[in-house]
């Protein structure tokens, strides 16, 4: 990546987390923290719906004109749902190996904040890996344009509510997710359980698993990639897939792809004697 554009990256994840901090300093309203409230879950599903199971990996089908809203429900915290379809593809690939950007053997920087920064791959590995979302329009444009739709947003609370609003409400969402997304990178490559057989170092992280609504349940995602549904077992709670069940009842996403018992007892699920392999 050219070093202007990782140091507009990293300029911008430095200032959000300055406004932030700064209004929390110089002080804050109550209907900025309800405008955060309305804000933040659809940000978040932004990030764990929309731009890692749909876009990433297409775990469930839908529309044209609902996938260009969850590209900008991804949008909202400066994500760029087509390019991390791209890098996401790559990191599968070569996960927990010398070419995976954010693995924790890159070091904590690298993995938590560095590969955000700097993803490490180039714009045509980028394009080649997310090529069927280059033949809509509208996405090419949220590629090229990722940061409006937040801008947009905060330009919105700015005028509205004043600079603690603009903060609170538009940007810390983007800090908290930023660091949710880290975290799963960082602690579930590194520590937790192993309830498969993979061939990297992926693990289930129970309190990850519970701070990012069913992300860190991720040796399951690892060794079932499309799936919509991170955990697995009764007790691994998965907000995102009961955000994706509600999707599918109300009709706006089909074809949501589900691993059955069958395939779960075969890859070892429940086998926890034998091929539950405790992290460290």
């Amino acid at each position: 990546m050219r070093t202007g554009q990782s140091l507009f990256r990293g300029g911008g994840i430095v200032l959000l987390h300055l406004l932030v901090l700064a209004a929390l300093i110089v002080g804050t309203q109550a209907a900025d923290w309800w405008v955060f409230a309305g804000v933040y879950p659809v940000a978040a599903i932004g990030v764990g719906v929309a731009m890692h199971r749909y876009f990433a990996h297409q775990a469930f089908r839908t529309s044209r004109l609902f996938q260009f809203a969850l590209a900008l429900m991804a949008s909202l915290s400066f994500g760029n749902a087509v390019h991390f379809a791209g890098k996401h593809t790559l990191h599968h690939r070569h996960s927990d190996t010398p070419r995976d950007v954010h693995t924790p053997l890159q070091g904590w920087w690298q993995c938590w904040l560095g590969s955000l920064i700097d993803c490490g791959h180039s714009e045509d590995e980028i394009r080649r890996e997310a090529r069927r979302y280059f033949e809509l329009p509208e996405l090419v444009w949220l590629y090229r344009h990722g940061s409006i739709p937040a801008l947009v947003l905060c330009a919105l609370l700015f005028a509205i509510g004043g600079f603690s609003m603009m903060a609170i409400g538009g940007c810390l969402p983007s800090v908290l997710l930023l660091h949710q997304s880290s975290a799963v990178n960082y602690f579930c490559h590194c520590r937790g359980s192993r309830a498969f057989a993979t061939r990297d170092q992926s693990r289930n992280h129970p309190v990850v698993a519970l701070l990012t609504y069913g992300e860190g349940w991720h040796n399951n995602h690892h060794r079932f990639p499309r799936s919509a549904r991170a955990g697995m077992r009764w007790w691994e709670l998965d907000l995102f897939y009961g955000v994706i069940c509600l999707l599918e009842a109300l009709g706006l996403i089909w074809d949501v792809q589900r691993i059955d018992k069958h395939r779960l007892q075969a890859a070892g699920v429940g086998t926890i004697g034998t091929k539950y392999q405790q992290g460290v």
